[in-house]
This record gives C-alpha cells, structure tokens and sequence, in this order.
C-alpha cells in the first residue's frame, strides 16, 4: 500500500525538478528513458517476437502516462504553490480535488487497457515481472538521487 503512494509523489517531485530546469527537460528525460530500457530489458528477457511487439506498446503507454501525470498535473501544482492552498475557497478546493480524482482515474483506466493489451503479447507472469521491474527502476531512480543530493 505504501508502494502505492510512493510512486505518484515520486513522479511528482520529479517533475517539479524537471519543470524548475526546462532547458534540460529532454535531455534528462530521454536520459532516464534510456535508462528504463535498458533496465527493463534486462529484467524481462524479452523474446525477438515479444520485444517487436513489447516496446511500441510500452513505450506509447509511457508517454500517455507521462502526459496525464505531467501536463494535467502542472495546473494542479500551480494552485496549490505557496499559500495558494490556504486561500482556495471551499468550492475551488472541491474542483480541484475532482480534477485530481479524474486525473488518477484516467491514469488507472490507462494502465488496465496496457495490461489487457500486454496480455495478447505477453505471458502474464512476464506481465508481473514488468509491473516489478518499474517498481525497482522507481526505486533505483529515487536512490540515485538521493544519493546525488547528499554529495552536494
């Protein structure tokens, strides 16, 4: 349950480090995508067949899902920097928070119709695999920054 939490916050801060440095937006996002290809790949001992069909599939997911929790969230973060918060009305907040509600469950429906769509392509213990393998690639990713952060 923890796990569940941790990630949106964890893409969350992500991206306001990621949108605080635009120029290097891309750069770093094409850094990590590499990154997560490689570990994926590693992980999931893909088949030739399985990988042909795999990484088109995965990687239009990613950028839905990327979208969905980056763009959508962007105007959330923006009401809700400073003390923002503190002078929304109780019906501004009410909007907000179904905002918010439609944003997690169009990332949820997103990540049901990949799984329905994997299964056509991939043996579902390969499905729980990848499901575990982002989830260390999130940890790993995390870590690394941590990491990067306490050297400075």
């Amino acid at each position: 349950m923890a796990l569940k939490k941790l990630f949106p916050i964890l893409f969350l801060f992500l991206s306001f480090n990621f949108y605080a440095q635009n120029d290097n937006f891309k750069e770093k996002k094409e850094q990590i995508r590499a990154m997560k290809v490689a570990f994926l790949t590693s992980e999931l001992d893909l088949t030739s067949s399985e990988a042909e069909k795999f990484w088109p599939l995965y990687n239009t997911f990613d950028d839905k899902q990327f979208e969905l929790r980056h763009q959508k969230m962007k105007g959330y973060f923006k009401r809700m920097q400073g003390d923002n918060i503190d002078k929304l009305s109780e019906k501004d907040a009410s909007a907000l928070l179904d905002q918010i509600e439609d944003n997690e469950e169009d990332l949820f429906n997103l990540r049901k119709k990949f799984i329905a769509n994997l299964k056509e392509i991939l043996p579902s213990v390969k499905i729980i695999k990848l499901k575990k393998a982002e989830e260390d690639f999130s940890r790993k990713l995390l870590q690394q920054y941590k990491d990067k952060g306490s050297n400075k």
